[in-house]
């Protein structure tokens, strides 16, 4: 059976409640998603079922080479994983093994232990099978597990990118906003009027527009003085690592529309146009752009990108034909509300 396959039957386990205890979510979930991303589950030198670490255990260590732990996994009864990161953090941090993964059978959290921050911020990626299509679960799972990865380096490779790429829109999340409100203070009545004016008129460009250059992933980026907003204050400890240096939105009320990228000027009719061609700027500089910001979500359910333009606005399929824009093979939501 594929890992397409195991997924989907997965899936259907999860949603049915079959899954009732640690034992059956190591034994089908956990086994049978390892069996489809090329582990031989059978060779116990391979994949180690308690693992002795000091005077502990970890549910599974998995091997490469043959009993050398490259990765721990510990497995967590559904719905009760939460708290459980702390444990496994030490025994990968005892033996020194590069990724964790914590998993409950829904939801696969995956870690570089060595890494800096806190448990939660050492998470590379959250993985929930049933909020993400079957495609998008074997992209991700492949990604951080697959065993000729593991054995290559790649994984580890791939997984200490996206966390340098978490860590950095964390960092920027942070510093941004400060930068802002020390800009809002120090500008005169009639320029925080104007300001109030064009964010309520491109909210989409305010928000969603930053969000996605957040999550590019070039670095060294100088501060173009088009933004007065943090060339003028002292931040230049965040300054050159910000995304959203890279955009300036045009003042005034009849170029709402109007921005500039990298230093070059461009001409949009309207919040949204600003908003699709920052997206197809960025995918263009950055290949894998499009696949990383999919992480997103314009709330709880309904997200920024996807493979299928219907999963963008589960509850409401009519919006996917008249609100989506595709992008290189992926769809942007395009409606106003709920961004942010």
């Amino acid at each position: 059976m594929s890992l397409y396959e195991q997924i989907e039957k997965i899936k259907t386990g999860l949603r049915e409640g079959t899954f009732i205890s640690e034992a059956t979510v190591s034994q089908g979930v956990l086994l049978p998603a390892l069996h489809g991303l090329g582990w031989n589950i059978f060779d116990t030198s391979i994949i180690v079922p308690e693992y002795r670490v000091g005077e502990g255990r970890v549910d599974f260590a998995l091997c490469h080479p043959a009993s050398r732990p490259a990765v721990f996994v510990e497995v967590k009864r559904v719905g009760s994983s939460e708290g459980a990161d702390r444990q496994l953090f030490e025994y990968a941090f005892h033996q020194g093994v590069p990724i964790a993964v914590l998993t409950d059978g829904q939801e696969w959290s995956f870690y570089l232990p060595a890494e800096q921050g806190r448990y939660d911020e050492r998470r590379v990626y959250k993985l929930d099978l049933l909020e993400r299509t079957t495609g998008e679960a074997k992209e991700r799972l492949n990604r951080y597990l697959s065993y000729e990865r593991i054995c290559s380096g790649e994984a580890l490779e791939a997984a200490r990118s996206d966390y340098q790429d978490v860590a950095h829109s964390r960092e920027m999340e942070r510093t941004f906003p400060k930068a802002c409100n020390l800009y809002w203070r120090n500008r005169t009545p009639c320029c925080r009027n104007c300001w109030r004016r064009r964010s309520k008129t491109s909210a989409v460009t305010s928000r969603t527009s930053i969000c996605a250059v957040n999550f590019w992933n070039q670095s060294g980026a100088a501060c173009p003085q088009e933004i007065p907003c943090l060339s003028n204050v002292h931040t230049n400890h965040c300054v050159h690592r910000c995304r959203a240096l890279l955009i300036s939105i045009t003042d005034g009320p009849q170029k709402i529309g109007n921005f500039i990228f990298k230093g070059t000027a461009y001409k949009a009719d309207s919040a949204k146009d600003v908003m699709i061609r920052i997206f197809q700027l960025l995918a263009q500089e950055d290949s894998r752009f499009l696949e990383r910001f999919t992480s997103r979500r314009l709330g709880r359910i309904n997200r920024y990108l996807a493979r299928n333009k219907n999963d963008l606005y589960p509850n409401t399929p009519d919006l996917a034909r008249t609100d989506s824009f595709e992008i290189r093979g992926w769809w942007l939501a395009t409606k106003n509300y709920g961004l942010g």
